[in-house]
């Protein structure tokens, strides 16, 4: 098992549109975000998603059809022989009024789903990153303990910053994030990067 993981957010990291809209229609993957699945893969990182899927707790699509979109996304993947780690997802809305749910652990920026996917791969978050599009994905990675990575997708458009919400490195896109997220690992070990140490 990969202990190094990148964690990645599915809308407008893998996806070009919201799997909330429609799951069985989103459209992946794009070519830099193969590059940038492959280049992470082969260097040795475990791939996880941890994505928020409120829809499902307002009934606008079920489990079931998110199921088919983790499977599909799977299949995807194997035709770039890239294997995926993990599949988190987190169905709670927490909006205001009558639509909203008890509060959650594992909604972003909260690190819940970051922590259980931690504990049931035994992963080293340390030694992780987070990759999102939104400052949420920043914090949550950033709580749970891992480097972050911000993508100038522009999704981001509320910009409310705290400590806990700067990224440690900024990519226009997944291969960038790819390239930059190794060449700080490869500083901080000293210019390599060793796969077989990241297996248990």
């Amino acid at each position: 098992m990969n202990r190094r993981t990148i964690f990645l957010d599915i809308d407008g990291a893998l996806a070009d549109n919201s799997l909330a809209v429609a799951p069985s229609d989103s459209h992946w993957i794009s070519p830099d975000v193969a590059e940038g699945l492959r280049a992470l893969h082969q260097a040795g990182y475990g791939l996880v998603v941890a994505t928020h899927q409120a829809r499902i707790d307002q009934g606008w699509f079920s489990s079931e059809a998110l199921t088919y979109t983790e499977i599909h996304l799977r299949l995807r993947l194997a035709t770039l022989d890239v294997p995926l780690t993990g599949f988190y997802y987190c169905p709670h809305h927490t909006g205001e009024g009558q639509d909203a749910t008890a509060p959650c652990v594992c909604r972003k920026p909260k690190p819940g789903l970051l922590m259980q996917a931690a504990w049931e791969l035994k992963l080293d978050l340390g030694s992780s990153w987070m990759i999102g599009d939104l400052l949420d994905d920043v914090e949550a990675g950033r709580w749970a303990g891992c480097k972050t990575v911000l993508l100038t997708t522009g999704k981001e458009t509320e910009w409310k910053m705290t400590d806990m919400r700067w990224p440690d490195l900024i990519a226009d896109n997944l291969a960038e994030a790819a390239y930059v997220i190794m060449a700080s690992d490869r500083s901080h070990a000293g210019g390599h990067l060793h796969p077989a140490e990241l297996d248990e």
